[in-house]
């Protein structure tokens, strides 16, 4: 009976993230119904960007909600991919969750604080704070496929490598998406910082990808 048991008493705590993270999308959409319409099409219209890419982008409720959503999808997926990738490694448990997510939100603290330096470095404060918006607001969509797989991976199809696997194709897909727009809107301004831009993205952007397959060994 005990595994059981355990297993029980896993499903509920990650019931508990799931729940807590729907609250912060319940918000979002109650308080900001318009906006959070024109969320939803981000990757088809970009009439969200247009239309909130102003003043306060990125530090108002709405913003605020979907990034809490985010951090709690997104540290959760990384658990579940861990705790099916690495059975015999890691012992999953609460501890491991509050340790990835505490990893996850120094990493894109950090980030974000690096991008506003470069905007003093740059003296383009506007531009790189639009940019920094858009990743973000991409990002933000993403958790959206996340959350679809933690349910998935709890509830559905436990275990399930083809779903992470799937998922994980969603979400760079959507990301890759962003940057495509970010790039095609600002080609002037990266194209005068290539050098900086390159090692960016290299640095903050696919290298942490790239390590988190190789700790998978998917």
């Amino acid at each position: 009976m005990e595994p059981v048991l355990r297993e029980i008493g896993k499903v509920d705590w990650i019931t508990l993230i799931i729940f807590s993270s729907v609250i912060f999308l319940v918000l979002a959409k109650s308080l900001f119904y318009g906006r959070f319409l024109n969320f939803m099409i981000l990757p088809f219209n970009n009439k969200y960007i247009f239309l909130y890419n102003k003043k306060d982008r990125l530090m108002n409720w709405f913003h605020i909600f979907f990034t809490a959503f985010q951090l709690l999808n997104l540290s959760l997926f990384l658990y579940l991919a861990i705790s099916i990738y690495k059975p015999n490694e890691v012992v999953p448990s609460p501890l491991l969750f509050t340790l990835i997510l505490g990893l996850v939100f120094l990493f894109l603290f950090i980030k974000i604080l690096i991008q506003l330096g470069n905007s003093t470095i740059f003296n383009n404060q506007y531009v790189i704070t639009e940019i920094l918006f858009k990743k973000i607001s991409y990002l933000n969509y993403s958790s959206l496929v996340m959350f679809l797989a933690n349910v998935l991976l709890t509830y559905v199809f436990m275990g399930s490598k083809t779903v992470v696997i799937l998922c994980s194709g969603l979400i760079l897909l959507i990301l890759i998406l962003g940057w495509v727009t970010i790039i095609k809107t600002h080609l002037k301004f990266l194209t005068s910082h290539f050098f900086y831009f390159i090692l960016y993205l290299c640095a903050l952007e696919i290298a942490p990808i790239i390590i988190i397959v190789n700790a998978l060994k998917v």
